[in-house]
């Protein structure tokens, strides 16, 4: 539940993974007008190498492909333990809440954390902790289900998660460069889709042959070996002027990331918006699942079938929004994405066939695949690299606040109410969003 995920929800859907954000001009790097221009700096990256040819970012890209596809067996096998053991979307939901408010809380400072420290280390320290945490879970549960172990281990993983995320946004730019920050965005997140189309449907038939347990053990080995391939990849090097001349305290490091975001108009508006976007939008994948067990009826072989069959989306999305953008903007790319997604959320609930939830799971994955990877590029060509994990810190400490009670209030209201009206009432507010969206400096971004 955690690698795709800054990947995962990062904006509009995830980083996020899975799973918007800048500064004003008073930083080198900065901008103080509405939007970057498509033609911003470009780090030196004219000329360069084309992507598949770059040796570290190929051991990068390979690293965490292989670490999405053992990630999706936990993206299905964790909520499917809790509905196993309690048959309650709500308990499912307050796994996500929790797991969600300790990203927030380890968001506050993993900025500092990461602007300080050796980036590689750090990376290849929180995928060998999460080996580690996943892989108690398969092992207790052969003496049988421990509910209380996964409100546990999942808080401490997604903790430890929020710093990986926040490193891996610093480290692709210390990669590839400016220029070419929106296609390799798009590149990791369309191969970590077409892991994640493998991944949900080994993790079905895992789950449904040898338990949802099982699952998660595929997901601890899978941290292992992104560490192992992260010791042969050199990041470049930060030069001294962008390390910070005196420590500062925690607070101090998030009200620099705040006053970055504040003072820029197009990413002060997107940390707004996404705060409400993933209020709402964070239990989705519970819903999902929830609405194809109890609903309609379906075995966990046929939830890792739809899985897969969205991530599809994700794939096609990720690979198409450079293009997109260079034609359209950031603007008009971003809010339709949001547009995009709140429609077919709307419409999820109210899907009694399965191949049609496949197919609204997929748009709605396909439109957060785009936004969510031209917001975070976004942030990345705007923000001074010394500031870059601050940033991105502060950016998601705002964004994924409201989260965890969202993915509570969600679920609890989708068991109360039937997922058909709480579906439709999230999708409605989505689009809502993207129209306030066009009453912002978002509109104009970045236009060609």
């Amino acid at each position: 539940m955690t690698h795709g995920a800054a990947r995962r929800a990062d904006e509009p859907g995830g980083e996020s993974g899975t799973q918007p954000g800048g500064e004003s001009g008073t930083e080198p790097g900065g901008e103080s007008g509405g939007g970057p221009s498509e033609a911003a700096a470009d780090d030196g990256s004219r000329g360069a190498r084309p992507l598949w040819r770059q040796r570290d970012f190929g051991i990068f890209w390979a690293a965490q492909t292989l670490s999405v596809l053992g990630d999706s067996f936990a993206l299905i096998a964790l909520p499917l333990l809790v509905l196993e053991a309690t048959g309650s979307v709500a308990r499912m939901g307050l796994l996500t809440a929790v797991g969600g408010a300790a990203s927030v809380v380890a968001a506050v400072f993993a900025g500092a954390v990461v602007d300080r420290v050796d980036r590689r280390r750090l990376l290849i320290a929180c995928d060998l902790v999460r080996m580690g945490l996943y892989g108690v879970i398969p092992l207790v549960w052969l003496f049988g289900p421990q509910i209380w172990l996964l409100y546990a281990v999942l808080p401490l993983c997604e903790a430890v998660g929020m710093l990986f995320a926040v490193g891996y946004v610093t480290v692709v730019r210390a990669l590839v460069g400016t220029g070419q920050l929106t296609e390799a965005n798009g590149r990791l997140n369309a191969t970590a889709a077409a892991a994640g189309v493998l991944g949900p449907l080994c993790a079905g038939l895992v789950a449904a042959w040898s338990g949802p347990a099982a699952a998660v053990g595929v997901d601890a080995a899978s941290f292992g070996v992104s560490a192992m391939c992260l010791l042969f990849v050199r990041f470049r090097s930060r030069t001294p002027d962008e390390r910070p001349g005196r420590r500062t305290g925690l607070w101090q490091d998030l009200r620099t990331g705040i006053a970055f975001l504040h003072g820029h108009p197009v990413l002060r508006s997107l940390t707004v918006l996404l705060f409400v976007f993933s209020f709402l939008t964070l239990g989705l994948n519970d819903l999902v699942i929830y609405h194809l067990k109890y609903d309609l009826g379906h075995d966990d072989g046929t939830v890792g079938t739809v899985m897969a069959a969205g991530a599809l989306g994700t794939i096609a999305g990720a690979l198409l929004v450079a293009r997109i953008r260079r034609r359209l903007g950031f603007g008009p790319t971003w809010t339709c994405s949001v547009a995009g997604c709140g429609l077919a959320f709307a419409g999820l609930g109210w899907a009694r066939d399965v191949p049609v939830v496949a197919a609204l799971s997929a748009v709605f994955l396909a439109c957060a695949a785009m936004g969510g990877t031209c917001s975070m590029s976004l942030r990345q060509e705007v923000t001074p690299e010394h500031l870059l994990g601050r940033v991105t810190s502060a950016f998601w400490t705002l964004h994924y606040a409201a989260a965890p009670v969202g993915a509570a209030v969600l679920t609890w209201a989708a068991e109360e109410q039937g997922t058909a009206p709480v579906a439709l009432a999230a999708g409605a507010t989505c689009v809502l969003l993207a129209a306030t969206a066009l009453l912002t400096p978002i509109r104009g971004a970045g236009r060609p």
